[in-house]
């Protein structure tokens, strides 16, 4: 069966677009944690730099209304190129358009803001014109409402688009720990951006592997000392 989605993202067969990740449009979204939403795209987008996935970042009307992209996305890429636009949808600007070409990848990892704008339009269009095939990262994107975002991915699901989470891109491009080439960038994310995950991480290479702290300073622990205590008041 000649199914393209049928195959694994890898490093090689896949390229990542950042839609305004803005503060004016995070001050909209209801439907995810801001602070979780943020966590989530800055971890994608270190995961897509250790890879060396291409990636696009756009952004909509940043002086007039949206802001600059997140600092910490920009940090990860800092001589990146951010491509300006005035329509909310991404494949409406030629520039955008050019630089997913130049990629030369079928496979676009999409994480934006909203889910029920600018990533359903882009998504949509992006198949119909470019051929293109979308994999929608759902908790790296949010809506107005929760319903805005659900329904939002319900559409595209409906029309192709493949629902993906930021952590299950990250590790399908790991895909084997055997790879050491990139194993130690993959727990550094891991360890700053996947919560629980990241927690059990430090605790097995610390106490079972006795592994350093992750940790910059030296921090002296003080043995028990148990203080008296009083004898009952009879």
């Amino acid at each position: 069966m000649n199914n393209p989605k049928l195959e694994v993202l890898t490093p090689q067969n896949s390229q990542l677009i950042i839609i305004d990740h803005q503060p004016q449009m995070a001050f909209g979204v209801q439907s995810i944690d801001r602070q979780t939403l943020k966590n989530n795209v800055v971890g994608l987008a270190k995961a897509a730099k250790a890879f060396g996935i291409p990636t696009t970042i756009t952004t909509v009307e940043s002086d007039s209304f949206s802001g600059k992209t997140y600092p910490e996305i920009l940090d990860v890429f800092p001589d990146h190129v951010i491509l300006e636009r005035s329509s909310m949808n991404s494949w409406d600007d030629q520039k955008v358009r050019d630089a997913l070409k130049a990629n030369g990848r079928k496979k676009i990892i999409v994480a934006g803001l909203w889910t029920e704008v600018c990533n359903t339009t882009f998504a949509l269009s992006a198949m119909l014109e470019g051929d293109y095939e979308i994999y929608m990262v759902a908790d790296a994107s949010g809506g107005t409402s929760k319903d805005a975002h659900d329904f939002a991915m319900q559409r595209m699901v409906q029309a192709g688009v493949v629902p993906m989470t930021w952590q299950q891109v990250l590790l399908e491009w790991q895909r084997d720990w055997a790879h050491r080439d990139t194993y130690d960038a993959v727990m550094k994310i891991v360890t700053e951006h996947s919560g629980a995950y990241g927690m059990g991480v430090d605790y097995a290479y610390t106490m079972v592997h006795k592994a350093p702290a992750r940790n910059q300073g030296h921090n002296e622990v003080l043995a028990p000392v148990p203080a008296p205590i009083a004898a009952p008041v009879r």
